[in-house]
């Protein structure tokens, strides 16, 4: 057969690597290296010796592999650890969702739903961007929960949030096909450009349980949708900035639109943080000859060139709005009870591709964002705020995101880290290298971080906080790009294709500490493949290893649960899902398996309710191909690899919230 043509997903890569990090920072790989090649030393002389003389080529890379876990620490547990009591999910890949059993899986949400009072029933055949506006948007990501004020039941009545990404033009429309810039964006128009912008942003529902199941509210007067088009307020320090401003908007204050919302968080004040990543997907064009912004863009992968919108909207159109893309890249914050509050971006906490703004309450009361910046050989981030938490009164932490440091971070080869602050005229931060205030350092936090030696990361996505540990977890999804020579005993995988997950211990335990410990808590794939050198503990079963970890979520008794994004049936048998992890006792590095998405889907935006007795779950983009598969044919709306939800041959595949709760109540998982 032919070979298929790049999906989405596949796209979204090669677009990524346009911003690849040039600076010559160390990677936290090459990091890692060096801190464990220090412990084999140590440990013995010969193995060390082995591995140095292996490293040299991929031959030797391979053997390294193997050797790698006898000089890796890994847990032994003799049982299933209890903290985990379900019967683990068999893996797997078909057409429907699955669940871990005694737990019920049920869709709540899907594409095309009514969200608005009066929203039209969804008509994938007659679309149009006014009913899109009041409908539930494509491919949903972050989710968040909040309990209504006064309800009889506060976990099991309240708000849900939803940040919806981006959109896949050939499972939206008939007859399409992919449009990208190699086909020249040919069977798009204004009306289907229209239609995707609409299908952007996000949305806030109401949702309630009666009698064990899940219902969205109708008509309620909290819903909301948020789109491309919204108009939006910008905050901080760059709000104003010379480089803000648009023909649209001379006081560059106010931006239409959110972009490729991925990740969030919920902040203790009851707002709702979302995050844009990969905004430079959104534009085309040339910058005018000589223009400033050069650098800038270049740094972020401008142009991305993967939607069309620039023929029909000038404003995606570098060569006539080069300072447009610097309005989007930001964290977002929503009150998710006025649905006629204006948008937030605070520029405060800085931009690039943002995977998730997740805090936690550091021990002074101030609060502690911590966020990834998604591509490879970017870094991690927290924001700390200058002033503490208002505990007694929601309004007085209206503005508290503007006001605060930005950090980066740094990784030492003896399992110590620092938070360095990305403060105008500290350091290199200066105009000697191109920066005139705050305002240019945020704009530019990518360039900030290279000068000040941040460690590259392999692709940092979710990183959550888990305040009854004191612990932090850094998702690092994959790393494609790391060549051989990087390889020794301890870090044995150049084209690392499965990721991490790294574990940080704030000094002192306290969140805003500016030093940190750290260790890799598992590298992740198929541990009976020797060379792939995963380290889960010897007690997960063929079953409950994964791959690509991506969004996270800590329930309320502590435990980790990981959302994956990149598991190709094709290759290693099992659809994205959820998977249970032990990080403490006997049992730590052990991984179970607890939902699977459909077919070609991936699995986002895990949330619990404050009582754990609900676990709301996004699919994103089921349908698609199998993008590591060179026989499937590419992926349309008349020919996806699944029609879930609705399994109507009418219908197209559509994305959805699913709503998990345990058979006969109490908390999921157990």
């Amino acid at each position: 057969m032919t070979q298929p043509s790049l999906n989405r997903s596949q796209q979204a890569e090669a677009a990524e690597d346009a911003g690849s990090n040039p600076s010559p920072n160390p990677t936290l790989g090459e990091v890692v290296a060096r801190r464990f090649d220090r412990r084999a030393v140590l440990r013995g002389g010969l193995a060390g010796g082995l591995a140095g003389r292996l490293a040299g080529s991929l031959a030797g890379s391979l053997a390294v592999s193997a050797i790698s876990a006898t000089l890796v620490p890994r847990a032994v547990a003799a049982a299933t650890p209890e903290t985990f009591p379900f019967r683990e999910l068999p893996a797997g890949a078909d057409e429907r969702h699955h669940v871990a059993e005694g737990h019920d899986a049920e869709v709540l949400i899907r594409w095309g739903d009514p969200v608005l009072p009066g929203a039209p029933a969804f008509d994938p055949h007659r679309q149009s961007a006014a009913a899109q506006a009041q409908q539930f948007g494509y491919n949903n990501d972050f989710l968040g929960f909040f309990p209504l004020p006064g309800a009889s039941d506060p976990a099991g009545h309240g708000l849900l949030v939803v940040n919806h990404e981006y959109t896949n033009e050939e499972l939206m429309f008939p007859g399409l096909g992919r449009q990208d810039g190699k086909a020249a964006f040919a069977g798009m128009n204004r009306d289907l450009v229209e239609i995707e912008m609409a299908a952007h942003g996000g949305s806030v529902i109401e949702v309630k349980r009666e009698d064990g199941r899940w219902r969205v509210v109708p008509n309620s007067r909290y819903a909301r949708r948020i789109t491309a088009m919204t108009p939006m307020r910008l905050s901080g320090p760059a709000a104003g900035s010379a480089r803000l401003r648009t023909g649209a908007d001379p006081e560059g204050t106010t931006v239409l639109g959110m972009l490729n919302n991925c990740a969030g968080g919920v902040t203790p004040w009851g707002t709702w943080l979302t995050c844009e990543e990969n905004v430079n997907y959104y534009f085309q064009g040339r910058l005018p000859e000589g223009s400033a912004e050069a650098r800038n863009h270049k740094r972020l992968g401008l142009p991305g060139n993967l939607y069309g919108w620039a023929r029909f909207h000038e404003r995606f159109d570098l060569g006539k709005e080069p300072n447009e893309p610097n309005r989007f890249g930001w964290v977002v914050e929503i009150d998710p009870f006025d649905p006629t509050s204006v948008p937030v971006k605070r520029t405060a906490m800085g931009r690039f591709k943002h995977e998730g703004a997740a805090g936690a309450m550091a021990k002074d009361g101030r609060y502690v964002v911590f966020q990834g910046d998604d591509e490879r050989f970017d870094y991690v981030y927290r924001f700390v705020t200058k002033d503490p938490v208002n505990t007694a009164d929601r309004t007085a932490n209206r503005d508290l995101l503007d006001h605060g440091t930005l950090f980066v971070a740094r990784f030492e080869a003896d399992g110590r880290g620092a938070w360095l602050p990305i403060v105008f005229g500290q350091g290199p931060l200066t105009p000697e290298n191109g920066f005139r205030d705050q305002a240019d350092l945020l704009i530019e936090t990518r360039r900030a971080a290279d000068l000040l030696g941040a460690t590259k990361m392999d692709r940092p996505e979710d990183v959550e906080a888990n305040p009854k540990t004191g612990k932090v977890y850094v998702m690092l999804t994959n790393n494609t790009r790391r060549k051989a020579d990087q390889v020794d005993a301890a870090n044995p995988r150049p084209d690392n294709r499965f990721g991490h997950i790294v574990e940080l211990s704030p000094e002192g335990g306290d969140f805003a500490a500016e030093a940190f410990a750290w260790e890799v808590l598992v590298r992740c794939g198929d541990p009976s493949v020797a060379a792939v050198g995963a380290t889960f503990s010897s007690a997960t079963t063929k079953d409950g290893w994964f791959g690509m970890p991506d969004n996270c979520a800590v329930d309320g008794e502590g435990r980790l649960w990981v959302a994956t994004d990149g598991n190709s049936p094709s290759k290693t048998g099992r659809a994205d899902g959820i998977w249970a992890m032990e990080t403490q006792g006997p049992g730590r590095g052990t991984a179970k398996h607890f939902f699977q998405v459909p077919m070609g889907a991936e699995m986002c935006g895990p949330y619990f309710t404050p009582d754990d007795t609900t676990f709301f779950v996004a699919v994103q983009h089921p349908g698609e191909a199998d993008e590591e598969d060179p026989t499937a044919q590419p992926a349309t709306f008349e020919n996806p690899a699944t029609r879930w939800p609705d399994f109507d041959p009418a219908l197209p595949p559509r994305p959805a919230v699913v709503a998990i709760t345990k058979r006969g109540g109490g908390k999921v998982g157990t």
